[in-house]
């Protein structure tokens, strides 16, 4: 299916639902079928537009996961959901074969953060005919913080995108089901992610739509020294409406409902009396 833009043009909101023991965020609270997707449907009536639902963590340093025990963490989460739910649900995957099975459970996206990298990823893509998301990532997650150097970010990651763009049409893909991620925070400093955020509105001159993940990432912290993760409410929203205003299409966050509100705030006062 289409992931449609919202009638009223206020980005679509995309709730996190983490089945990991160890996401930076909330790894192991939704850590079992039925929490998983209680929660899913959660963010589905605080307001979320697609619920994004995966079983590896991303977070800097994350180990990798097998195949065997991520289709184990979210295929029951999508089938119960899907028993449940219209709402359009995401698989937040590096794997073709997960993608696949997530596919056939009802999931309706694909969120790769390896932008089909994975050998036959672009293929799996063309095949499920499913919009999906393409995320800049230097390195693994295991490694992408060590260090991490461009001479130009903004460039760099743009080049990548659309290289990634192209091999995915190429396979394929529809130009309309791609859309790019510049993945704040994978393989970023503070100084790479302020920039990748200010160039926002060159990375969407090109034509695709945009997903931005910002939700309570370590680059508040490191702007608001010692804010832990649930202490970076403030700072997600501020960076989730500046990539509002500059026309990114999709929010990746875990604060549904407090997002939800700031966006609607935002169109009323945008909107005028």
């Amino acid at each position: 299916m289409r992931i449609a833009p919202r009638p009223d043009g206020r980005p679509l909101v995309m709730g996190v639902v983490n089945v990991t023991p160890d996401s930076f965020s909330d790894g192991g609270r939704h850590a079992d079928a039925d929490a998983a997707a209680a929660h899913a449907l959660s963010l589905a009536a605080q307001g979320a537009d697609v619920i994004d639902i995966g079983g590896e963590s991303t977070r800097p340093g994350a180990a990798p996961v097998d195949e065997a025990e991520e289709l184990a963490r979210v295929i029951p989460v999508i089938e119960r959901v899907r028993a449940q739910s219209a709402i359009p649900v995401s698989i937040d995957t590096m794997k073709p074969a997960v993608a696949r099975a997530a596919a056939a459970a009802g999931a309706d996206m694909w969120n790769d953060v390896s932008a089909l990298r994975a050998p036959g990823a672009p293929e799996t893509a063309a095949d499920l005919g499913l919009p999906v998301i393409l995320m800049h990532m230097r390195g693994e997650p295991g490694t992408m913080q060590d260090t991490p150097r461009y001479d130009d970010a903004a460039a760099e990651v743009t080049a990548f995108l659309l290289q990634r763009a192209e091999a995915a049409t190429q396979a394929g893909v529809t130009r309309e089901n791609i859309w790019l991620d510049p993945g704040i925070g994978f393989g970023k400093t503070l100084a790479h992610n302020l920039e990748l955020l200010r160039s926002i509105p060159a990375l969407a001159a090109h034509g695709f739509p945009l997903c931005i993940g910002v939700s309570r990432k370590r680059f508040i912290a490191a702007i608001d020294a010692g804010a832990g993760e649930g202490e970076r409410l403030g700072g997600s929203l501020y960076a989730a409406l500046h990539a509002a205003q500059h026309g990114v299409a999709m929010l990746r966050v875990h604060d549904v409902r407090e997002t939800v509100q700031a966006l609607k705030v935002r169109a009323a006062i945008l909107g005028g009396p």
